[in-house]
């Protein structure tokens, strides 16, 4: 098999994978699929300091209304001009920020419950990579390691 080349992954950094057996990784999968709104690509995170859950998240759609959530589904500009993963969430009114995805907002749950992310670790299901701003805020949180799902390239990378 040949080497993933990921879209962005700051230097020094790296991905560890785990089974999706894994407690923490089935606790971010359960999370992903109860409470993600982005029905195109759900995900969501799981921070973990010390063995304790201390902040999770899915991500979710700006969209709120079904009708306009259906229509960005066929109809999305940034997949139209075909926009890089990662890139230019500005360009589309219904694409999610950064702001709104897994990793960006488990962090702000954990820091709003006061915990300290300080040598954290974060799990992320549904997704094979973390984009360039989620790395940014991950790194200024001072999570420690990131972790995905064995096989996440062949389950969630879209060809």
């Amino acid at each position: 098999m040949s080497e993933i080349i990921y879209p962005y992954i700051p230097a020094g950094r790296e991905f560890i994978f785990v089974a999706e057996t894994n407690e923490f990784m089935a606790l971010a999968k359960k999370i992903r699929d109860t409470e993600s709104t982005d029905f195109k690509n759900p995900t969501a995170a799981v921070i973990v300091q010390n063995g304790k859950v201390i902040g999770q998240s899915a991500n979710h759609s700006k969209l709120k209304n079904k009708k306009l959530i259906d229509l960005h589904s066929k109809y999305c500009i940034r997949r139209i001009l075909q926009v890089p993963s990662g890139k230019g969430y500005f360009l589309c009114p219904g694409c999610a920020t950064y702001k709104q995805h897994g990793e960006s907002s488990a962090i702000r749950d954990a820091l709003k419950k006061n915990h300290d992310t300080v040598g954290a670790d974060l799990y992320l299901y549904g997704h094979w990579w973390c984009c360039q701003p989620c790395w940014n805020a991950m790194i200024k949180a001072g999570i420690k390691n990131v972790y995905l799902v064995e096989n996440a390239y062949a389950l969630f990378a879209r060809k």
